[in-house]
C-alpha cells in the first residue's frame, strides 16, 4: 500500500506485545516485550510509545494481555477482575482521547464474547482490527490531505510539521506525516521543516528519522525558527496531528502547536490538522474543558540526564496546548475534510462517520 520503507513501532508477535522504545531513537532501535499489563501501562506513561493513535492501539493489546492473565488467575470471575486493568490503562495518559476510545471498543468486544470460543483470541482479533483500521485510515487521510494541498495550488513551497505524527505515532504511515508522505509523492511539497519539539525532541529524534528513511527532504529547525521561515516566505502550510478535538473544533496537540497556529494566521500560512475520527471528543464543548497533562521538571531542566538549568528553578511543563478552531483552516479525517471547522461542521462530520 505504501511506497515508503515500512517503519513499525507496535507489533504483536510470539503471542505478546512488542514496542519499539521511542525514547532511544534514533541512536538505538530497541524492542521491548510486555509480559503483563503493568508493563504496558508503564510503557504508555513513560513514553516508550507515544502518539494518540499508537497509545490507543497499545492499550487494546494491553487488554488482551490482562485478560489472559486474569483468566488464568480466576476462570470464574476474570471479567470482574479485568475492571482494575481497564482503570490502570485509562489512567496512563489523560489527554489522548484515542486511549479511551480503544478501551471502550475492547469493552464492547468483551460484552459480545462467544462463550464457545477462546475469549483471549476474540479480544486479540478486536485489538488487531483496531490496529489495522488505523493504518487504513491513515492512508485515506494522506490522500485527502494531499488533495487539499493540490486544491489550494501546487506545489507548496514548504511545510512545517510539529512533534511526530508518523508510523511511530500511529498504526502505520501516519496522520500529518501521512499527508506529507502522500503530498511529497504527488510532487506537491518541495521541502519539509521539522520542529525539534522540546522538551522530548520528537521532531529531532523521530520525525527527522522517519523522513530520512523515506528519502523525503527534511530540514530540522529549532521550534523558535518557525516565525522566521514564514516571514521569509518559505512555508505554505503547517500540518500537525491532534490528541483530542472538541465538539466546536478546538484541538489539543503537542505543546507549541498553538504558537504555530498564531504565527500561521499572521503570515497568511494555511494550518491543517490531521486526525482520525477516534480523536474527536464531542462530549467536550470546547478546548478549555480538555484535561492537559503536566509532566515533571526533569524533562525541561536536563537533556539525556545532563542538567542544563540551575538547581531550584521552578518549571512549568504542560505536554499539550489548545489551538482554537478559528485558527484552523482544515481538519482532515478518514471520513472527510472540515474546512474552517466549527460546531456545525464537526457535528455533520461525526454524523456521517457514525452512519458508516
Amino acid at each position: 500500500m505504501s511506497p515508503f520503507p515500512t517503519v513499525s513501532a507496535i507489533e504483536w508477535r510470539d503471542d505478546t506485545l512488542w514496542l519499539l522504545d521511542q525514547r532511544l531513537l534514533p541512536l538505538q532501535e530497541v524492542w521491548l516485550d510486555h509480559a503483563d499489563v503493568h508493563a504496558v501501562v508503564n510503557s504508555i506513561r513513560d513514553m516508550v510509545v507515544r502518539g494518540a493513535p499508537a497509545i490507543g492501539i497499545t492499550a487494546a493489546y494491553g487488554v488482551v494481555i490482562a485478560a489472559r492473565a486474569r483468566l488464568a488467575e480466576n476462570p470464574q470471575h476474570w471479567q470482574q477482575l479485568l475492571a482494575a486493568d481497564f482503570e490502570a490503562l485509562a489512567a496512563s495518559r489523560p489527554t489522548a482521547v484515542n486511549l479511551f476510545w480503544a478501551l471502550d471498543q475492547m469493552k464492547v468486544a468483551l460484552e459480545k464474547l462467544d462463550r464457545n470460543q477462546d475469549p483471549v483470541a476474540q479480544l486479540l482479533a478486536e485489538a488487531i482490527r483496531i490496529h489495522e483500521s488505523d493504518l487504513a485510515a491513515n492512508h485515506t487521510m494522506g490522500h485527502l490531505g494531499a488533495n487539499l494541498i493540490r486544491h489550494y495550488g501546487m506545489p507548496a513551497k514548504g511545510v512545517i510539521t510539529h512533534c511526530n505524527t508518523g508510523s511511530l505515532a500511529t498504526g502505520g504511515y501516519g496522520t500529518a506525516l501521512g499527508v506529507i508522505r502522500s503530498a511529497w509523492k504527488a510532487g506537491l511539497i518541495e521541502q519539509v521543516y521539522a520542529d525539534e519539539t522540546r522538551p522530548w525532541w520528537q521532531g529531532a529524534r523521530l520525525t527527522a528519522w522517519e523522513l530520512l528513511k523515506d528519502g523525503i527532504p527534511v530540514i530540522l529547525t529549532a521550534d523558535s525558527v518557525a516565525a522566521t521561515l514564514m516571514q521569509q516566505g518559505k512555508v505554505s502550510w503547517v500540518i500537525v496531528g491532534a490528541d483530542r478535538i472538541t465538539a466546536n473544533g478546538d484541538v489539543a496537540n503537542k505543546i507549541g502547536t498553538y504558537s504555530l497556529a498564531v504565527l500561521a494566521r499572521h503570515h497568511g500560512v494555511r494550518f491543517m490538522v490531521v486526525a482520525p475520527t477516534t480523536t474527536f471528543d464531542p462530549s467536550l464543548a470546547h478546548g478549555s474543558a480538555i484535561p492537559i497533562e503536566e509532566r515533571g521538571p526533569e524533562e525541561v531542566v536536563s537533556v539525556k540526564g545532563v542538567r542544563v538549568a540551575p538547581e531550584g528553578v521552578a518549571v512549568y511543563n504542560p505536554v499539550f496546548d489548545v489551538t482554537p478552531a478559528e485558527l484552523i483552516d482544515a481538519i482532515v479525517t478518514e471520513k472527510g475534510v472540515v474546512e474552517h471547522p466549527n460546531r456545525d461542521g464537526i457535528t455533520a462530520l461525526l454524523a456521517q462517520a457514525s452512519i458508516h
